[in-house]
């Protein structure tokens, strides 16, 4: 069994802008996984940098609210909504309120830095 406790998992700023922690990857955890699975918080008045990743991403909001952009196409999104982003588009989420917009982001296959170029 392996249980990952958020407070071990280190925080960090991203390169579209985004506050991360790492949660479940191949390279971070000894298990066999295609996937990875970050926690991502932007913080009110804040956007992540358009940027595209050569994998399919799936986010879905836990708190606060945003509008989501995927090839120019906007949607506002809040708790609960599921966001799928197919391989290769342009990407961007903005905060739309006044706290944290925090949400849970899965890249299949897992998230690689040299896979994400931020525009």
């Amino acid at each position: 069994m392996s249980v990952i406790k958020f407070g071990d998992c280190e925080e960090f700023l991203s390169g579209d802008g985004c506050i991360l922690r790492e949660l479940l990857s191949p390279v971070r955890a000894p298990l066999e996984l295609r996937y990875s699975l970050a926690h991502a918080k932007l913080p009110p008045g804040r956007a992540s940098a358009p940027h595209r990743l050569n994998s399919s991403e799936v986010y879905y909001i836990l708190q606060g609210s945003g509008k989501m952009s995927i090839d120019g196409e906007e949607q506002p999104v809040g708790p609960t909504d599921t966001v799928y982003i197919p391989p290769g588009c342009v990407q961007h989420i903005a905060n739309a309120g006044e706290d944290d917009l925090v949400f849970l982001c899965v890249v299949d296959p897992a998230w690689e830095e040299k896979d994400e170029e931020i525009l």
